[in-house]
């Protein structure tokens, strides 16, 4: 295997009230807070058609991650067996990207309060997409 692979750009930044990963919850539907996106001004074009009300996935760099890690305990349950990284949500793994599926709650200019999400106060975005009702792999 011999891609080339490029580098991911972020194109803004989470901020939120969750400051480590001891406090986030595994998943935004485990208590989350609401947060805000901040957006680059080089991409605020990209984000016109999205609405307050809209489900969006929020693509992060979880940069807080240990990616040396391939088998880890689901949920951080010790009771349960070691599991490869790529069959459970860890946000440890060889490329830690985040998926948050979240509600726009708000846009006020180059921020997008959203909710509920776990990600940490200064995850990088790296990309975010629309919520799709049905699509061709589900």
């Amino acid at each position: 295997m011999n891609e080339t692979i490029h580098q991911l750009t972020p194109i803004g930044v989470v901020y939120s009230g969750v400051t480590s990963r001891d406090e986030a919850p595994r998943q935004g539907y485990e208590g989350a807070p609401d947060a805000w996106l901040e957006m680059k001004s080089t991409v605020l074009e990209g984000l016109e058609g999205i609405a307050a009300g809209d489900e969006i996935i929020v693509i992060t760099w979880l940069h807080k991650a240990h990616r040396d890690i391939l088998k880890v305990h689901p949920g951080r349950n010790r009771s349960l067996p070691l599991t490869g990284v790529f069959a459970t949500r860890s946000p440890d793994r060889p490329n830690p990207l985040g998926l948050h599926r979240v509600t726009v709650l708000e846009i006020a200019g180059s921020r997008l309060r959203v909710g509920p999400l776990e990600a940490i106060d200064g995850t990088p975005i790296v990309d975010i997409k629309p919520v799709l009702t049905r699509s061709a792999d589900s």
